[in-house]
């Protein structure tokens, strides 16, 4: 009783709210048309791009910037950046190059030409306000003799150099890998500055025979101020400006150069390589729904309300955009998605409005035909609309640990607000003036009055055709003219029959075992997508940068710094088999080994604390080879004793090509040693900002979501006409979610924020479409299921076909975007929307002819309710057999 109440009330309030948007449409035309012009201007006048990627893509709260925070606090971050290598997530200002030698040849040979290409960028000049700036100015400074910081490879090619001038053979420099000595007797490790290298076989020392690419990296200070950053940005600009040159002077090697602002700029450039696409994808989508909405009737086709119905979307989607600004949003590229959600869920609205108009009965006054359109249609949309406001709400949350995903979720939710708003006030206003053109017979397109019958007869045939008003086509036999168009006709002439069919349902059902087992598949291979290059515009210099690194320098993992923050005995024995323990597996670069090594070299014993520091402070580090440690180790002196608060170390592990995942297994594992070791330690790498529980962070939004959704459809169980159709509507929504994260999955997709926002989308478009299917089917009285499925399919599968068609339609022109974000937004998209296809038109109508509801009650009912009017009409002939016998 009380569903019945709620629904019929719904339905009250709706046809009230139709009948007043049809008594005043110049107002709800004019509101969202001033709202829009309003709000656009600011859009215009407001519009700034966000350029911090890392609070963007990186889980915002995570124990990696927490220990970054505790590293920064001991040892200086901007001092350790030459030590920290991280693949493209190094922080702070840097210019970085790779050169690569021709294939079969050694980029060792070429050490003179590199060393020109080095001394070039160091003498290259930017201008600020009058001054000429150089590397020298802008460089990180050693703390021990105040120079530039230079990667050792330099150092390397400088005694390549210097042996081949003086005639001597590049044998006799001896160059190993990855660590090796350089002239100042120091012992460094090269394993991210030179990359493929081939070893002289059966080398004790790991010689290198020949290597095909160099990496050298230029470190910009940090300070903060915007002068010093302004200045370090016109210092990149040039940078990468001189590697092109270059390239062009040295055709005999491959330059690719990348600079801080590079990750950033080439996620932006998706945006500016997508623009005109998207206007493509407005124009298809445009004439998708007008010839969809067209019919051969000049009075009843609506081919108008079809185009100004995508351009309500288009200009509630402006007008949200321009409360995104005015509030302070800054646009980053993920936000190209919401053009598309919200046309999706929009013009679902539109064409739903279109049906339910074309049900309405003709012999109405057009105020309330739009009441009825309004009455019929409105409470589903409105439930739709909520479910859409809830997954989003919930993505938007403080649960959500992605910030571009809270913005995406947050700007959507007010999309989904306007997109409602919109479709009742200004897309009403267009049907209420459609409705009266019909009703006053004039042609739907050119807006002259339509002609009699007897005036048509005697036109040409082609002057018939362009104003035919189906009066030819109407009989006594057919009250709904609207049966002739095009979907319609379709669906209920051939597909209903054909879907139907007893011989097709074995197939259907073979076609979803498929269906499932590829999804099922599809579901146990998910990977996490924290490398940011599946956000870059796929042809920038990054993307390409960013290959050739992996292809080179994989090698070896980013070099953890391994932060000792606890005073330590190291003196004693068991501490450094621990650290032994902790380090084994690793290729190390550790005072503390260079350390041990020197008092067994120099036979010196150092088993206390004072005798272990003594030797350290007064003779270790003051040789040339170990003074550069000095950066590594934190001393206190209380009164006349000194001890070690802190020191760090760094350990690199051997990795394969893919370098990402490996890393995060390594931090994986080196965590929890750090809680049960006695040892107190923290491992940090700036990379690990980005990869730290990212799988987890970017799906909780689309668990929430779910779980969100799932609730309310269970909650309501009760509250809606029928409990069945939130039953058949979850278990829907299940297999559609799980079919494209399944499918996605086999096409190469990973889980990153556009891949997760998709999902979020897929639940609500599954739900959109199969909703209103599924609570016709339930509530429908028919005597069997499948003419009850049927009546379904004839009742909203137009609609339904209207808007995945122009959904779908609308997606081809990202297919040309060279972008790896629109590649990703694409496939999903295109999984979601055929998907929902899939289930709509071929799995619901064949399964629910399996399953309940039961139709028999209804059929006993009207077996009742035909057998008592018999029997009341038996009465009444017995009570007047004069009348019998009249008739």
């Amino acid at each position: 009783m009380l569903r019945q109440v709620i629904h019929r009330g719904l339905q009250s309030f709706f046809y009230k709210l139709g009948l007043f948007v049809s008594r005043h449409p110049v107002f709800f035309l004019t509101v969202p048309a001033v709202l829009t012009i309003i709000f656009g201007f600011s859009l215009l006048n407001r519009f700034q791009p966000d350029t911090d990627l890392e609070s963007l893509v990186a889980p915002s709260h995570s124990l990696a910037k927490i220990e970054r925070s505790l590293a920064s606090s001991l040892f200086s971050l901007d001092q350790s950046k030459s030590q920290l290598y991280s693949d493209l997530h190094t922080p702070g200002r840097y210019g970085r190059v790779i050169l690569l030698s021709k294939p079969g040849g050694n980029i060792l040979h070429q050490a003179d030409v590199i060393l020109q290409i080095h001394r070039a960028v160091l003498e290259m000049k930017v201008n600020y306000k009058g001054y000429n700036y150089t590397f020298s100015h802008l460089c990180v400074l050693r703390n021990q003799d105040k120079k530039c910081v230079l990667d050792d490879i330099i150092s390397v090619l400088e005694d390549l150099r210097q042996a081949a001038l003086s005639n001597k053979t590049t044998a006799r420099v001896q160059v190993s890998y990855p660590n090796t000595k350089l002239k100042d007797g120091r012992s460094t490790f090269i394993g991210h500055q030179l990359g493929g290298v081939m070893e002289v076989p059966n080398s004790k020392d790991q010689r290198v025979k020949s290597a095909r690419a160099i990496q050298i990296t230029y470190y910009l200070q940090t300070y903060g101020s915007a002068t010093q950053d302004l200045i370090g940005e016109k210092w990149e600009t040039e940078f990468c400006k001189l590697m092109h040159k270059m390239q062009l002077d040295h055709q005999d090697l491959q330059l690719y150069s990348l600079a801080s602002f590079s990750l950033w700029k080439d996620f932006h450039q998706t945006s500016l390589l997508a623009r005109g696409k998207i206007l493509v994808s407005l124009m298809l989508i445009l004439l998708t729904a007008t010839l969809s909405s067209s019919m051969k009737d000049c009075l009843r086709s609506k081919p108008f309300l079809g185009l100004l119905g995508v351009l309500t979307i288009c200009i509630s989607s402006v007008t949200a955009a321009g409360i995104f600004f005015i509030t302070d949003g800054k646009y980053n590229s993920t936000l190209l998605g919401i053009p598309f959600f919200a046309m999706g869920h929009g013009t679902k609205g539109v064409f739903e409005l279109l049906s339910g108009w074309r049900r309405t009965r003709e012999n109405l006054p057009f105020k309330d035909r739009v009441a009825d359109a309004y009455s019929d249609v409105m409470v589903s949309y409105t439930m739709t609309s909520s479910l859409y406001f809830i997954a989003f709400g919930m993505g938007a949350s403080p649960f959500t640990n992605i910030e571009a995903v809270k913005v995406f979720c947050q700007n959507m939710c007010v999309s989904i607000l306007l997109n409602y708003f919109y479709i009742f006030s200004f897309f009403g206003s267009c049907l209420v003036f459609a409705g009266q053109l019909e009703q006053n017979r004039y042609h739907s397109i050119f807006c002259c009055k339509i002609p009699s019958a007897e005036y048509l007869d005697r036109k040409p045939v082609w002057f018939q055709t362009m104003m035919n008003d189906g009066h030819q086509h109407t009989s006594h036999h057919e009250t709904n003219p609207y049966q002739h168009h095009f979907i319609q006709h379709f669906l209920r002439e051939h597909y209903n029959e054909w879907i139907t069919n007893i011989y097709v349902k074995p197939f259907v059902v073979i076609l979803y075992l498929i269906y499932a087992s590829f999804s099922f598949m599809g579901c146990l291979q998910i990977n996490d997508g924290a490398n940011i290059i599946n956000l870059l515009a796929s042809e920038s210099p990054s993307v390409s940068y960013a290959l050739i690194q992996q292809k080179y320098f994989s090698n070896y993992s980013p070099v953890i710094g391994f932060y000792i923050y606890e005073p330590l005995e190291y003196w004693n024995g068991t501490v450094q088999e621990d650290l032994k323990t902790l380090s084994q597996g690793f290729n190390t670069v550790s005072w503390i080994e260079q350390y041990y090594q020197y008092l067994r070299v120099g036979n010196i014993s150092a088993t206390n604390k004072s005798d272990f520091i003594s030797i350290l402070q007064s003779s270790f580090l003051k040789k040339p080879e170990f003074q550069h440690f000095k950066n590594d180790i934190i001393f206190s002196k209380a009164g006349d004793e000194n001890n070690i608060i802190a020191s760090r170390l760094y350990l690199v592990a051997r990795t394969s090509e893919n370098t990402q995942r490996e890393a995060v297994e390594l931090l994986e594992k080196l965590r929890p040693l750090s809680l049960i070791q006695s040892i107190k330690f923290i491992v940090f790498n700036p990379t690990f900002v980005f990869m730290d529980h990212y799988g987890l962070s970017v799906t909780m939004p689309v668990l929430i979501s779910g779980f969100g959704i799932l609730l309310v459809l269970i909650l309501t169980f009760f509250l809606v006409i029928h409990p069945l159709g939130n039953f058949w509507l979850i278990l829907s929504v299940t297999s559609i979610e799980l079919g494209v994260l399944g499918l996605m999955t086999l096409w190469n997709v990973d889980m990153d924020c556009i891949s997760i926002l998709c999902l979020i989308y897929t639940l609500n478009f599954a739900i959109d479409h199969c909703a209103p299917l599924l609570y016709t089917f339930v509530l429908a009285t028919e005597h069997t299921r499948t003419q009850c499925i049927k009546n379904s399919l004839q009742e909203h599968g137009t609609a339904i076909l209207q808007n995945v068609s122009s959904f779908l339609i609308g997606l081809v022109p990202l297919l040309f975007v060279p972008s790896n974000l629109t590649f990703t937004l694409f496939k999903c998209l295109l999984l979601a929307g055929s998907c929902t296809l899939l289930h709509c038109f071929v799995i619901l109508p064949v399964f629910l002819t399996f399953f309940p509801p039961s139709k028999k009650h209804h059929k006993k009912k009207k077996r009742a309710k035909r057998k008592e009017r018999e029997e009341i009409e038996c009465i009444e002939i017995q009570e007047n057999p004069d009348h019998v016998t009249a008739v």
